[in-house]
């Protein structure tokens, strides 16, 4: 079982940053791929940006040139650096993350955190 633990979240304008983050723990095993998802009220639950163990990196359209998603593996953590914060991208993000085990590959989703920009 592992644990995703998000920090964060919070309140900010239009135009500001904010920096997420996200720690993994308990039994792991090899985490491949990291990521970030969002869901704002009404809206199904999509991709933010991803990151895979070697470094490679996908964002969503909406997000390309503002967001920027970097891990650091020795501490299992992934961060999302946001800026130039949008309303629109006001939601619940949520972390996960892809354990390798036994030759399959486990997604694990941490609580989730409040993003809200305000315009």
């Amino acid at each position: 079982q592992v644990q995703l633990v998000e920090s964060g979240g919070g309140l900010v304008q239009a135009g500001g940053s904010l920096r997420l983050s996200c720690a993994a723990s308990g039994s792991i095993f090899v985490i491949t791929d990291m990521g970030w998802y969002r869901q704002a009220p009404g809206k199904q639950r999509d991709l933010v940006a991803v990151i895979a163990g070697g470094g490679t990196t996908n964002y969503a359209d909406s997000v390309k040139g503002r967001f920027t998603i970097s891990r650091d593996n020795a501490k299992n953590t992934v961060y999302l650096q946001m800026n130039s914060l949008k309303p629109e991208d006001t939601a619940v993000y949520y972390c996960n993350a892809a354990d390798r085990r036994y030759n399959r590959n486990y997604n694990y989703w941490g609580q989730g955190t409040q993003v809200t920009v305000s315009s």
